[in-house]
């Protein structure tokens, strides 16, 4: 007589026997495997705005094998992006986006370059608003864009002087300000329609990446994950772009 297991819904008679439920059971269990064509289905929601619970539904895998995979793929990810050489004079447009981790007091800020003339990502940081996320997200460009580009962004909250731009400034400065070359910086107001590219960005962002959602259970809950998430969508936005 072959062995019954139970099943993974109710792995514990007794308290299915408490809720007066009977136990179920299957016969010569097998782990079941992901097949290659299940696996590429997965690749292309995870560009999507669909939650993990969502995905599995779709896919029909389990929700922790699901998780487990995606994390694997977001750490896989190449935290720079890639681009093609440019010739003529070059345009970036900058600005930061919010977003959250775990909770809305866990501000991550989503830093961003893209070129004005192909809408390529040049660059991404995730962290604090303050000169330290200009600064990573300047460290993070190409060294031909920041030898040669041109910055736009908007006027954004300057900062305290004691805090950000330490003692010795005598007047409180922009983060850019301190970090983007005064030469090849332009400081703009939104009305100015400088900025339009990467505000429409900021947008797509939004609506392709579910953990971007201002109000949604799909939030990152591991910084790892959403910087990965991000930079996912990154490089599949980038590519799509040369089609």
């Amino acid at each position: 007589m072959p062995r019954l297991w139970p099943s993974s819904w109710c792995a514990f008679p007794s308290a299915a026997k408490r809720r007066g439920v009977a136990p179920q059971f299957v016969e010569d269990p097998q782990q079941k495997r992901i097949s290659d064509a299940t696996k590429a289905l997965i690749d292309d929601l995870l560009l999507e705005r669909l939650s993990m619970a969502g995905i599995a539904r779709v896919a029909k895998v389990s929700e922790p094998w699901l998780q487990q995979y995606a994390s694997e793929e977001y750490a896989d990810v190449p935290r720079q992006a890639k681009t093609s050489p440019k010739k003529g004079p070059l345009t970036l447009e900058c600005d930061e986006a919010w977003s959250f981790v775990g909770s809305k007091s866990n501000k991550q800020w989503i830093w961003l370059a893209i070129n004005r003339d192909t809408r390529e990502t040049i660059g991404m940081h995730i962290g604090g608003r303050n000169r330290e996320g200009a600064r990573s997200l300047w460290a993070c460009l190409p060294p031909v864009y920041r030898q040669c580009a041109v910055c736009y962004t908007d006027f954004w909250e300057r900062c305290d002087p004691a805090s950000l731009c330490g003692a010795r400034e005598r007047a409180p400065r922009q983060a850019y300000e301190i970090v983007l070359p005064s030469k090849r910086h332009r400081a703009v107001s939104k009305n100015s329609g400088q900025t339009n590219h990467i505000e429409r960005f900021n947008c797509t962002l939004r609506q392709r990446v579910s953990r971007l959602v201002r109000k949604s259970l799909s939030f990152s809950k591991k910084l790892e994950n959403h910087i990965g998430a991000i930079w996912y969508f990154i490089h599949h936005y980038n590519t799509s772009l040369l089609l």
